[in-house]
């Protein structure tokens, strides 16, 4: 399969075929792979993902990436305060109102006909529009301004954008509704922003584009994702993870865990596996806060139930966080002499440390490697589009 290909069939080939797109959009944006893979997730898993903040190319990245769903429609819009539903879901037909007498709305190119939907300042959403907006994203329903049957909605996944979270009663429940939930830091890797520099003098596109046909992703929402297994192990994970939660008084809606478990298998799908496990809880990350200053908790707390590997990580993530805030606190005080008993103290601890990471990192170099090497030469991925997961060029 080249780079250009579509890819056709099911299940292992719209995977490989996902894989590959996931890789060239994450060679046109750089340190978004998290962002990116949540976002094909979510689709697989018909959820709706919300992205802050403002400046960092939330539309171009969702544009280019679901514009890579061949036959799809894409739609998008910017809500404001005063905005109508017609706006959104079809203006009346004045022809037919004229000619005939019917009262009907103008549904193509408008949010009834997407497959795939990006809502700018969705909290912005007017109260005129939001039960039709409620509907549209729960229930993938529009009601008709004239009356009538429901019209049903093709719609796969809504990626979301706002500068602001729900504030009030009002966008409470739409906010409910968006279950993966991620602010997206600017760019923190020198390299990273001086190929944003370079992309901003010219067209950053690769030569060919990965494509996968909408049938297949509509046949993986509906029919393979539904049926990868929940073990019970996953089960008794996920009840103990809310009860944690709820004991730090972080509390999430039935509806959003029923949801996060169809998250979980296409997790569990999109990783080549039947069974969800363990690990896959880590997606829970994005899910399970409403407010970002619980975002840490969640991580920390998500992060327990993980495997031993990356338990131990973590541990080791916290206890360099922790040296490096003890240490930012002895320079401050200004106190050379227990500033250098404490390194001494210290010394052993930051050392063992050091060298353990120095092993994972040496571990992922070498996975990174083989990674590059099934992308450019099973997939015929550009190397200079192959993304470095570990963050390192």
């Amino acid at each position: 399969m080249g780079v250009g290909d579509q890819v056709a069939g099911r299940g292992p080939a719209l995977r490989a075929g996902l894989e590959a797109v996931m890789a060239e959009v994450a060679g046109l944006f750089q340190e978004r792979d998290t962002e990116i893979r949540m976002i094909v997730t979510g689709v697989l898993a018909g959820q709706h993902t919300l992205l802050g903040p403002p400046g960092t190319g939330k539309s171009a990245r969702v544009r280019e990436l679901t514009g890579r769903i061949e036959a799809g429609v894409y739609w998008e819009i910017l809500l404001h305060k005063f905005i109508s539903p017609s706006a959104i879901f079809g203006p009346v037909d004045l022809a037919a109102l004229t000619a005939r007498g019917e009262h009907r709305q103008v549904l193509d190119g408008h949010a009834t006909r997407a497959h795939v939907a990006f809502l700018d300042e969705i909290f912005k959403c007017s109260a005129a529009a939001l039960n039709s907006m409620l509907a549209f994203l729960n229930e993938r329903i529009y009601h008709p301004e004239s009356g009538g049957a429901p019209i049903g909605c093709p719609l796969i996944s809504a990626v979301c954008a706002s500068n602001e979270l729900a504030e009030d009663d009002t966008t409470a429940a739409l906010y409910d509704r968006l279950l993966i939930r991620m602010e997206v830091d600017y760019l923190s890797e020198p390299g990273s922003f001086e190929g944003l520099l370079r992309g901003a003098a010219g067209v950053r596109r690769p030569a060919g584009r990965t494509t996968v046909a909408l049938a297949d992703v509509q046949h993986a929402v509906a029919v393979e994702v539904p049926v990868v297994d929940l073990p019970d192990m996953v089960i008794d994970a996920v009840r103990d993870l809310r009860a944690d939660l709820r004991g730090r008084e972080i509390v999430s809606s039935d509806r959003r865990w029923v949801q996060a478990v169809r998250l979980l298998q296409a997790a569990a799908w999109l990783a080549g596996r039947a069974m969800v496990s363990v690990d896959d809880l880590a997606v829970l990350v994005h899910v399970l806060w409403d407010s970002p200053v619980h975002r840490g908790t969640v991580e920390r707390v998500v992060r327990g139930y993980l495997s031993p590997d990356d338990r131990r990580l973590a541990d080791l993530g916290d206890e360099v966080d922790r040296i490096a805030a003890e240490l930012d606190k002895l320079v401050a005080a200004g106190d050379a002499g227990r500033l250098r008993n404490w390194a001494i103290d210290q010394n052993t601890a930051m050392a063992t440390t050091v060298k353990r990471l120095g092993s994972i990192r040496d571990a992922a170099d070498h996975a990174q490697h083989v990674y590059a090497r099934m992308l450019s030469e099973a997939l015929g991925v550009s190397p200079d589009k192959i993304p470095m997961l570990g963050g390192r060029r």
